[in-house]
């Protein structure tokens, strides 16, 4: 009868979100991070096959994290309280998770993905490839209603480029994102989907943003 592991998988996957915050996945090694969890390596292979799973593992579950609390905030059926619940939260997301906020903010998602992933990893990558674009492109229809290139990037710009900025500033700075920046990025919202897009934008090829990367 095999014994039972005594480190989880949440546990490895907090060790290594605290390594990759504070100095960027090249500190996540499988020694520091037993180190950190006083585990040793082959307790962390018992959880996961190499290295690389273990950091694709952790990159998917933070951008799952955030994207799919921004994305719930659209099933308000009133289109401008679900744009601006979106905006608002990526500041609420990374008050709840500033580690995953780091992370996601101050890294590019290439530096997470290497090797061969499991099917199942690489099914979640597909999923959250395109959960935010599906979702943008949702939402302008609702506010505009027209999901030509000038109103996506117009809604992109409110819903998400705004919320961004004013969220990196303070994560780059180790500092967690203070109350009143909810405040501005509402203000900068409701100014923003008022001004309706002109009347026959161009294509919408080249808009917007990609949703991870």
């Amino acid at each position: 009868m095999s014994r039972k592991s005594r480190f989880s998988t949440a546990q490895i996957l907090d060790a290594t979100a605290t390594l990759v915050a504070a100095d960027g996945p090249g500190a996540a090694t499988i020694g520091a991070i037993g180190a950190l969890l006083k585990a040793p390596s082959g307790s962390i292979y018992h959880r996961f096959a190499s290295r690389d799973v273990l950091l694709g593992r952790l990159w998917l579950s933070k951008a799952a994290f955030f994207q799919n609390r921004f994305t719930e905030a659209f099933t308000n059926p009133d289109a401008a309280k679900a744009g601006l619940d979106a905006a608002l939260s990526l500041p609420q997301s990374a008050r709840a998770d500033f580690a995953g906020a780091r992370i996601m903010l101050l890294h590019r998602r290439d530096d997470f993905l290497a090797g061969d992933w499991p099917a199942d990893m690489a099914a979640e990558a597909a999923r959250l490839k395109h959960q935010v674009d599906d979702a943008m492109t949702g939402i302008t229809r609702r506010l505009f209603p027209r999901t030509d290139a000038e109103a996506l990037r117009l809604a992109y710009f409110a819903i998400l480029d705004v919320p961004f900025a004013a969220v990196h500033r303070h994560v780059a700075a180790n500092v967690m994102p203070p109350p009143y920046i909810d405040d501005l990025i509402a203000k900068a919202y409701r100014a923003m989907i008022t001004r309706r897009p002109r009347t026959g934008g161009c294509n919408r090829k080249n808009s917007g943003r990609q949703g991870s990367d």
